[in-house]
């Protein structure tokens, strides 16, 4: 954002760079907030009307999960949400910068339009969701399953291959057509999300400006501040416009109520007759403590690295370039 050449890049291309900060940003999450997703994809496929405000409901939880299984309870699943978010973040940034870049030319000055933010998110997410689906079947039955269970998966490859024993490659895609559905949640945050940092930039340019400042590599960046309050907001408006499919995709993943809910306009019809429009937004308080503070570390861990390959990149390439104006010189 900073001129017309293109940033240097710490690996081969900087798609490679920006998924590479994608997974370190992906893994950082999950460590942090592991016990609350675990709680909302519990929350989510319950179909017993909750008890007490939403702060008693989420410490009673941890604790009933803490006493019944131990510590390791509360991160029961973390190998395959691990995997899922360090791959998924992974695969959507590598992709979405390989659009981003092949649209603009490579040229890091170039506004695009909303519009254009919302298409190469929503390709991007489809592209992961569909690359990614089997891992999360795996999650949320791990997540809704006691470690005790002789059914139980003890891995990420024991549900991979059980499931595949089980119930073929249709196992590992189940949910697949309301992932891609969820796509518009990625797509609306990234298209506010970018529109937000476009703005900010655009502001700290002119602040460099009108102070007389040259533009470094090194302040090709917003604060860790700036970057929370864009990621929160756009994260709350995205996921308050599209979280019932999410409820709908855990109830239909989870095996333990396959009888219940075998197919999604199956799902869709009893949870309306069952629960009214309330019971599509089971465990949205839970996901909304979860996945604002989530959302927020994600992608101020993600900025963060791929400034740092960014300017680590920058001087490497400054090194290189007085090296060889010294071989040249002597």
């Amino acid at each position: 954002m900073s001129g017309h050449k293109p940033p240097a890049s710490f690996f081969p291309t900087t798609a490679l760079d920006h998924a590479f900060a994608g997974i370190g940003a992906g893994v950082v999450a999950v460590l942090c907030m592991h016990p609350l997703d675990l709680l909302k994809v519990k929350f989510q496929v319950a179909t017993e009307k909750p008890k007490g405000g939403l702060g008693g409901q989420i410490w009673n939880s941890l604790k009933e999960v803490k006493t019944n299984e131990g510590w390791r309870g509360l991160y029961r699943g973390v190998g395959p949400n691990i995997a899922g978010n360090a791959s998924s973040w992974g695969l959507y940034f590598l992709f979405y910068n390989m659009l981003k870049t092949h649209a603009s030319g490579n040229d890091p000055s170039f506004n695009m339009s909303a519009g254009s933010y919302l298409l190469y998110s929503a390709e991007a997410s489809a592209v992961t969701a569909i690359m990614t689906n089997p891992i999360w079947v795996v999650k949320v039955r791990m997540f809704t399953t006691r470690a005790d269970n002789p059914q139980a998966y003890r891995s990420l490859w024991d549900g991979l291959s059980s499931i595949y024993r089980t119930e073929g490659i249709s196992g590992w895609y189940r949910g697949t057509s309301l992932a891609l559905f969820g796509v518009s949640n990625g797509a609306l945050q990234f298209m506010t999300y970018e529109k937000m940092k476009q703005w900010g930039f655009e502001r700290k340019r002119k602040q460099f400006q009108k102070a007389g400042r040259e533009w470094r590599p090194e302040d090709d960046k917003l604060s860790n501040t700036s970057y929370t309050v864009m990621s929160g907001a756009s994260k709350l408006l995205a996921l308050s416009l599209t979280y019932p499919y999410q409820v709908v995709r855990s109830r239909i993943q989870n095996n333990a109520t396959t009888h219940l809910y075998p197919d999604i306009p199956t799902c869709i019809k009893r949870t309306f007759r069952d629960e009214r429009f309330g019971g599509f937004y089971r465990g949205l308080g839970t996901n909304l403590v979860r996945v604002l503070p989530g959302t927020c570390v994600t992608f101020v861990v993600y900025e963060n690295l791929a400034w740092l390959l960014r300017t680590a990149a920058a001087k490497r390439e400054q090194k290189r370039l007085l090296a060889s104006e010294d071989a040249s010189g002597s």
